[in-house]
């Protein structure tokens, strides 16, 4: 089956039985090297690569822009905060679910997330069979430090658009653990702590590795898809 803006109504009359997915993302700074809708792109292509494992999944035009006011700090980041985003994806949850039997939000930008979460929660209590997953690599890797525009999103962007990642520029950002970077992101922003945007180190990236994460957090997807065991807080698990 094709994207969602590919069909016409008739191709979607019946009883509800597919699974939409909307890739939700960002607009918003990734350091000096990679492309403002990195976010968009990724969950994007997380979605069409679900789509390719089973085709009954049928995937929606991506939510774009997202709550990215700790990137303000840097030109061409737009963020429509966080209760604008709320209201945009519960209202396209209940409409999308008067026809389609799941949903489920993919969510690639980590400031979306808490509003992901309660937009599901809110679907769930009116009685519609939503969900959401992120596009996170599980497991330890040798690049731990590397919350945003570093190694992963960087082999990732290697893999899907190469001509899009400005190589020459790629440098290392702060590479402190997040967790002794949240007080002051908190409270001044990603330019507060990274001067050049970059959580991280894009060193070593490959199209290579970017493709086996790809393949890696599609077929995770596609794995809790077909379980469907949305937890307390709405993510499959």
């Amino acid at each position: 089956m094709p994207r969602l803006a590919d069909l016409t109504w008739v191709e979607l009359a019946g009883p509800p039985r597919h699974t939409l997915i909307v890739p939700v993302g960002s607009v918003e700074q990734h350091g000096p090297h990679l492309p403002l809708h990195t976010d968009v792109a990724v969950a994007s292509a997380v979605a069409d690569a679900v789509h390719a494992r089973d085709p009954e999944v049928i995937v929606a035009p991506a939510v774009a822009y997202g709550a990215a006011g700790e990137h303000e700090g840097f030109p061409g980041t737009i963020s429509i905060g966080h209760e604008a985003l709320r209201l945009l994806l519960v209202e396209l949850g209940r409409s999308a679910c008067r026809w389609a039997a799941r949903l489920v939000f993919v969510n690639g930008h980590g400031g979306n997330l808490l509003t992901v979460i309660d937009a599901v929660k809110q679907l769930r209590y009116e009685g519609r069979d939503a969900a959401w997953a992120a596009c996170v690599v599980a497991g330890p890797r040798d690049h731990v430090a590397d919350a945003h525009a570093g190694r992963t999103e960087t082999s990732i962007m290697l893999a899907l658009e190469p001509a899009a990642v400005r190589t020459d520029a790629a440098v290392a950002g702060n590479t402190a653990p997040l967790r002794e970077l949240l007080p002051a992101l908190q409270a001044g922003g990603v330019a507060a702590v990274s001067p050049n945007g970059v959580l991280g180190d894009p060193a070593g990236a490959s199209a290579d590795e970017g493709a086996a994460l790809l393949a890696e957090l599609a077929d995770t997807l596609t794995a809790a898809l077909r379980q469907w065991r949305p937890g307390p807080d709405g993510r499959l698990a």
